[in-house]
């Protein structure tokens, strides 16, 4: 096959996701895409993040995170930033898993990438027109997403606690559905990226490799130097004392 087969097969693939999202959203005017990475590892913040797409595909090659490589998922990563119509990221710490549990605090980190979501939407569509005529506000507000016309896609079998917005879970919906993928890769590499700064700081762990699963090597380690500050109790009491 072609470099040019490649490409048109590609955006083939890209399309019929497209085409996915507004079967499974009712054809919504504005789609939210919602996923996470890290409930898992043994240390480290759980991340989520929400994305907001274009209308048409203008960003190819988006997959389940986990489906591609790192340097794919880097160059993913800034392409979504640049182009994303809005898109927002939250972290929930460790001592916080511990203290509510990973589901919860997932749920809590999903609802904190929404809401930095739809204020980044309403930051860049609407603040940057109140110097301008009642007409032009008036317009912005119009688009402003609404409870008729949103709707917020999860990825997994549950939605999420309080957002009040219609929402929908979708079983593997990173392979389905274009902005939670985006919301996959953002959330991945966010929580990546962390995980490397923190092997600066005590590499011998090995997170640059494992990002805090509980491989063979992380459970070595983890039982020759203690745990850090960064490890979840909650995770890891069947490992150490």
């Amino acid at each position: 096959m072609t470099a040019e087969e490649k490409l048109i097969k590609e955006r083939e693939r890209i399309g019929q996701m497209y085409l996915s999202q507004r079967e499974i959203s009712g054809d919504m005017r504005f789609c939210f895409g919602i996923d996470e990475a890290g409930r898992g590892p043994l240390c480290g913040p759980v991340c989520a993040a929400c994305c907001m797409l274009p209308d048409e595909p203008v960003i190819l090659y988006l997959n389940d995170s986990k489906k591609l490589s790192e340097k794919k998922r880097e160059a993913l990563f800034d392409e979504i930033c640049d182009t994303a119509v809005s898109y927002g990221v939250c972290l929930v710490d460790t001592a916080r898993i511990d203290e509510i549990n990973i589901l919860n605090a997932t749920f809590e980190a999903m609802k904190g990438a929404f809401e930095d979501c739809f204020q980044n939407y309403r930051d860049k569509y609407c603040l940057n027109v109140f110097n301008g005529d009642t007409e032009e506000l008036m317009d912005c507000f119009d688009d402003i997403p609404g409870l008729s016309d949103s709707i917020v896609l999860v990825d997994g079998n549950k939605t999420v606690p309080g957002i009040n917005l219609r929402q929908m879970a979708v079983v593997k919906g990173d392979a389905k559905c274009p902005s939670i993928s985006a919301a996959s890769i953002l959330a991945k590499v966010t929580r990546d990226r962390l995980m490397l700064e923190l092997d600066k700081k005590f590499p011998e762990y090995g997170f640059a490799s494992h990002k805090g699963y509980g491989t063979k090597e992380h459970i070595a380690a983890l039982q020759k130097y203690g745990p850090l500050e960064i490890h979840r109790r909650s995770f890891i009491k069947k490992f150490v004392k």
